[in-house]
């Protein structure tokens, strides 16, 4: 309980001045005519006027209530170094046993881990701005201090030009516990300039410098060391492609070949040095995305037939693609006594296409050509040669490739995967995906593909094969290939055994998906990587790893995940449609995640280049000294031990030599009031009247 008195006027203060300033009047003309009971009539204007003030003594009752002190604990990436998560977790539970033993203290802990590892979001560690965060929800007079358990590496650390300015944001003193060690070494690698994409096939360049910190120094000795060199690999997608020695705090390079499409994760890896606190920041990894210039396709159309624009009209309907199309119009053997002055006088560049330039072609489409000597051998030996050295190859078959004028029968037959019988075989059917196709990217999920009851339209041709080889995806009369994709040496082939697919682009009994089918093939034959038929992926976005792994097997491995600092987590595979299985996991650190299920090793890359997190992982206090000399704090290294906590009164020092203090403010919240009048209504109105009557009579004697 707290009491005081409080005034509470009957009269407005208006009309109790002007009757004080008459009285105070009338009692000093009083006095200057001599008059008698002057005292007795001011004790009476007195009274009245303490009446009309109406005083109260009032009692407050009031709880005190605690005080609150809050306590930062960095998570940050930089944590993981050496034995700082051990020290933080111990300084934390010795803190809470101290400040349990102080009466009226409350304790707020946060964790905080930095911002990060989407690129978008590289902001550093940033404690301050969740100190201020949970200072929104603290009334200041009830805020006892902070402490941040840190490396010091903080990155909103402010830098105050007044105390003022202070005041505002921080009422209560900010110690700071550091951990780590002092004159700690580290060796960082820094990527100066890199490329977010490059163009297939041709190199790409990427400057960086490595940067030694020496024990003891606070400053990056860029330029200090160069008669230091340090070892550097250069990683593609896992597997090391360069390598070399480079003078430490000198810009270098490394050239790259990007040899696919899609994403690329590049590695720069910085040998140790002895004695260093961490290798965090010894390796930068970049995505670089692979585009392809332009696609160079070569399409040879043979017999003449109703579908034969199908694939023209398909290949120039991309943009990307530079499509040559070699049509044979008449053979060498044909004698239809057309005369000489009619025909074409411009000779057709066949041994620059299929010689000379050969290998600059990214896909060649054979589509229902025969054997007519149009062709020399020794050329379609060279694409045989082309597909076996990486190229690819596709072939669009009708019953010209069951006769004796089959391109079977050339060099190129050594390669098909599909044998023809010799049998032509006709009649209305629908293609169906058979079993593996429906896990297979070229067939799986087509418009139209409903298991065995497909809703696109019906096919009336198709080529008997045997002795099939490779994977077939679709099937047609009697169960018989009809799609067939195999791989050869280091190159692709496809055989669609039916010139009919054309039925499909016009709307024959509804059509069906011939665009997105020859796209899709077309693309796996150039190893398009989102169409490989087994693969790993690993992608970050937003701060979640996402593992997509493809197989058309039924199997479902465990998925293991290496994280940037070496821990390792298990993930069981998600069903995610045929073939697909999916599963995430939080990325949390900066750095690279190797993702594999036994077989198969995924990349993928969190955060940016040089990100602010891993730029000195060095434990210092220099960022944090103005905030704590400004908020009267102290800094204490956890290696010296917990310094001794104390309770301080406000304006008084909050920290000193091994000791730190919160607060003590004694706030309080007032519960409820109560009021007592001084002057009751009777016993104002008897003194009032006794003084008037004893002022009577004081006059009359």
């Amino acid at each position: 309980m707290s009491g005081g008195i409080s005034f509470a006027p009957l009269l407005p203060w208006p009309l109790i001045a002007i009757f004080g300033a008459i009285s105070i009047a009338l009692l000093g003309l009083a006095l200057m005519r001599g008059g008698r009971g002057i005292v007795l009539r001011a004790t009476a204007l007195t009274l009245i006027a303490a009446v009309a003030l109406n005083p109260r003594m009032v009692e407050e009752d009031r709880k005190n209530q605690p005080d609150i002190a809050v306590i930062v604990i960095d998570e940050s990436q930089s944590q993981s170094v050496g034995e700082r998560k051990k020290q933080n977790e111990a300084a934390l539970e010795k803190l809470r046993a101290e400040m349990e033993r102080f009466g009226g203290l409350e304790v707020n802990v946060i964790r905080t881990r930095g911002g990060g590892p989407d690129a978008a979001e590289d902001s550093g560690t940033r404690l301050i701005d969740a100190l201020s965060k949970a200072m929104t929800s603290i009334p200041q007079q009830r805020f006892a201090g902070a402490v941040l358990i840190t490396d010091g590496q903080v990155h909103d650390a402010p830098q105050f030009e007044s105390k003022a300015a202070k005041k505002d944001s921080f009422p209560g003193p900010v110690h700071v516990l550091l951990n780590g060690n002092r004159n700690e070494a580290d060796r960082r690698l820094i990527i100066e300039k890199a490329p977010a994409y490059g163009i297939v096939g041709g190199d790409i360049t990427l400057r960086f410098r490595v940067e030694d910190f020496d024990a003891g120094d606070k400053k990056k000795t860029q330029g200090a060391n160069l008669g230091t060199r340090a070892g550097v690999r250069l990683l593609k997608n896992g597997i090391e492609v360069s390598s070399g020695t480079v003078p430490v705090g000198r810009s270098e390079t490394f050239s790259v070949k990007l040899d696919h499409a899609g994403q690329t994760v590049l590695e720069l890896i910085a040998e140790e040095i002895p004695g260093e606190l961490s290798t965090l920041n010894n390796r930068a990894v970049l995505n670089i995305n692979g585009v392809r210039d332009r696609l160079r396709v070569l399409l040879v159309s043979g017999q003449p037939h109703a579908g034969e624009r199908t694939w023209r009209n398909l290949l120039k309907s991309d943009p990307s693609v530079d499509l040559v199309h070699f049509t044979i119009l008449r053979t060498p053997e044909k004698q239809d006594f057309t005369p000489l002055d009619e025909l074409s006088l411009i000779v057709f560049p066949v041994r620059e296409l299929f010689e000379v330039k050969l290998k600059e072609f990214d896909l060649i489409v054979f589509d229902r050509y025969e054997l007519r000597n149009v062709l020399p051998p020794a050329y379609i030996r060279n694409i045989e040669k082309y597909v076996r050295e990486g190229g690819a190859l596709m072939l669009s078959a009708g019953p010209e490739f069951a006769g004796l004028r089959s391109l079977f029968r050339s060099p190129l037959g050594a390669i098909m995967p599909g044998k023809p019988s010799g049998r032509v075989l006709e009649g209305g059917f629908k293609p169906l995906i058979t079993e593996l196709g429906q896990r297979h990217p070229v067939t799986a999920l087509l418009d139209g593909a409903t298991g065995k009851a497909p809703t696109w339209g019906r096919w009336f041709r198709q080529i008997e094969t045997k002795d099939t080889t490779g994977t077939t995806l679709m099937q047609g009369i009697d169960g018989g290939p009809l799609l067939i994709l195999d791989r050869v040496d280091k190159g692709r082939i496809a055989q669609l055994m039916s010139d009919q697919i054309w039925l499909w682009a016009r709307e024959f009994e509804g059509g069906g998906p011939q665009g997105e089918l020859l796209r899709r093939l077309a693309h796996w034959l150039m190893k398009e990587p989102d169409l490989e038929e087994k693969i790993l992926k690993a992608s970050i976005k937003s701060g979640i790893l996402t593992v997509r792994r493809r197989s058309l097997g039924t199997e479902t491995p465990e998925i293991t995940v290496t994280t940037p600092s070496g821990e390792e987590h298990i993930l069981k595979l998600e069903h995610r449609g045929p073939g697909v299985g999916g599963a995430t996991l939080p990325a949390e650190e900066n750095g690279l995640y190797r993702v594999t299920d036994g077989t198969q090793t995924a990349l993928a890359a969190a955060g940016t280049a040089n990100p602010l997190e891993l730029a000195d992982l060095r434990a210092t206090a220099q960022l944090l000294t103005p905030l704590v000399k400004a908020t009267g704090g102290g800094i204490h290294w956890l290696a010296d031990g917990l310094p001794e906590l104390r309770r301080t009164q406000a304006g008084r020092d909050s920290a000193g030599r091994g000791w730190i203090g919160f607060t003590e403010n004694r706030s309080y919240m007032v519960a409820g009031i109560i009021q007592n009048p001084l002057l009751p209504g009777l016993a104002a109105l008897v003194l009032v009247l006794g003084m008037l009557m004893a002022a009577w009579w004081r006059e009359g004697h």
